[in-house]
């Protein structure tokens, strides 16, 4: 069953075959949107235009986030390519790798601005960009992490973004709702993408998720993208400022700790 013919997605975040924003535009294009891509700069795009052109995807365009005129930018192209927008994802996080050992308080104010600025304040910018070709009924969705209710070892200015990027989701959602708009956000459990690998100790954690998660299963990209579609769905018409979590049930224990 097609749940998405007849709309328009831009997915912000794409940086290869294994990134969480190319799964779920992958889904997107398997339920019937017509998926256009956003990737971080030039260095990337030898890697996300094959993954576009392979999905039918005929805008795929770069867009520094940190910058208010490309912001501005992309979505005057996105208009001129699309007319409107039926769904927007927010697949985008970035921080220091020295920021993401050791203690959170050795955190650098250059790292903190950079980090809450990729990883939060995009979402802001974005929405506004867009605010004016956003169909009504159409969806939000913005990918996040447990790291920001709870400690994540290492995860450090990243899970301080992510609760930044949820209360923006919430605000977000308000502004919207007169528009006929939801905002929401997918907090998903550890999976393998180019942004993981800058964690340290994140191997031992995605070995360690799959044994104690209730489902006894690691999460992949594709579980998020069928999540994803959901959220952009008719199917989802009544739900906005959710945190949906992808992890197997990880959130719901109150230790992690394996019983011998």
């Amino acid at each position: 069953m097609s749940l998405l013919t007849g709309k328009n997605a831009l997915v912000f975040g794409v940086a290869n075959k294994r990134s969480i924003a190319w799964g779920i535009a992958q889904a997107l294009h398997a339920h019937g949107a017509s998926v256009g891509l956003s990737y971080a700069g030039p260095v990337l795009e030898r890697r996300v235009r094959p993954l576009g052109e392979s999905i039918g995807a005929d805008f795929i365009e770069p867009c520094d986030v940190t910058d208010d005129a490309a912001i501005a930018a992309v979505a005057q192209k996105a208009g001129e390519h699309f007319g409107q927008i039926d769904i927007l994802i927010h697949s985008i996080a970035h921080a220091n790798r020295d920021e993401l050992q050791g203690p959170y308080y050795h955190t650098s104010r250059e790292g903190f601005h950079m980090a809450l600025d990729i990883s939060a304040y995009s979402l802001v910018a974005l929405a506004g960009a867009f605010q004016p070709i956003l169909r009504r009924g159409g969806a939000l969705v913005a990918l996040t992490y447990y790291g920001s209710e709870k400690v994540a070892p290492n995860y450090n200015v990243m899970g301080v973004a992510k609760a930044a990027l949820e209360a923006s989701v919430r605000y977000l959602a308000y502004d919207f709702g007169p528009q006929g708009i939801r905002v929401n956000a997918i907090s998903a459990g550890p999976i393998r993408t180019l942004a993981a690998a800058g964690v340290s100790g994140f191997k031992s954690l995605y070995r360690h998720f799959a044994e104690v998660t209730p489902l006894k299963q690691n999460i992949t990209i594709e579980d998020v993208g069928n999540t994803a579609v959901f959220l952009c769905s008719e199917l989802s018409s009544q739900v906005t400022g959710q945190v949906i979590y992808v992890d197997g049930g990880y959130n719901i224990l109150a230790t992690t700790e394996i019983p011998q």
